[in-house]
């Protein structure tokens, strides 16, 4: 099987994956939920820290792609941060997901169904590619390197890329695969990356949840019983070293 065929299957047996999540309680991922409220405000706090120590405190002039953009929350949540709609491109394998997105985004932001590795974007083109939880999500080792050097082409020299993603196998959920930082390291092997574990894991913050929304805070501050990382996965200009 070429490469190219071998992305083609594996796309679709994420479109596959994805489909089964149609099973999953209906308020498992909403915000009126208290689990997932909690962990949408500490990894916004995560992410502006990050944003900030790296520079990107007032990120107006920063072009933006997100590879899996889904209904467009996390592109949504960069505007609210600064990011100007106009220098935002949004894509995702899931054509029923983009127009979802189109109602929630600003008309200045590009959105498009299709797979990264084909999509006809510039090499350097983008001061920050951002991936929320989709590496996770691509099974099959040959794609995952495939769509990693794709994205790290993408990068415009020192840019980045934004990385949130499972730091580690879910037991419950045979349809992802964790990512630690050997894997994100392995992938990006010129990056200079700087990588913090966050978010309390969700089976654990579903049950505290229930018993008080504050012990997801309490318990998050252990660093034993945080699930993901988030990265800053930065490109070096030409002539620096790592």
């Amino acid at each position: 099987m070429s490469g190219r065929d071998r992305i083609k299957a594996e796309v679709e047996t994420i479109r596959e994956r994805y489909a089964r999540r149609a099973e999953l309680p209906p308020d498992r991922y909403s915000i009126f939920t208290p689990d997932v409220l909690q962990r949408a405000h500490s990894a916004e706090r995560s992410l502006i820290k990050l944003l900030k120590d790296h520079g990107r405190s007032s990120p107006a002039a920063l072009s933006v792609l997100e590879v899996g953009c889904g209904e467009g929350v996390n592109l949504l949540n960069l505007i609210r941060l600064g990011f100007n709609p106009a220098l935002m491109t949004g894509i995702d394998l899931r054509g029923e997901a983009i127009p979802v997105a189109r109602r929630n985004l600003p008309a200045a932001v590009k959105l498009m169904v299709g797979e990264v590795s084909s999509a006809e974007f510039g090499a350097e083109t983008f001061d920050i590619v951002s991936q929320s939880t989709v590496f996770s999500s691509i099974l099959d080792r040959a794609t995952r390197s495939a769509v990693a050097e794709r994205i790290w082409t993408l990068t415009k020299p020192g840019g980045a890329i934004l990385w949130y993603d499972l730091a580690r196998d879910n037991p419950w959920n045979k349809d992802v695969e964790g990512m630690p930082l050997t894997v994100v390291r392995e992938l990006f092997p010129r990056a200079v990356i700087d990588a913090r574990r966050i978010t309390l894991a969700p089976p654990i913050a579903r049950v505290l949840a229930a018993v008080h929304p504050s012990l997801c805070t309490l318990f998050e501050t252990i660093p034993l019983f945080r699930s993901h990382l988030l990265c800053w996965i930065g490109k070096p200009c030409d002539g620096e070293s790592r």
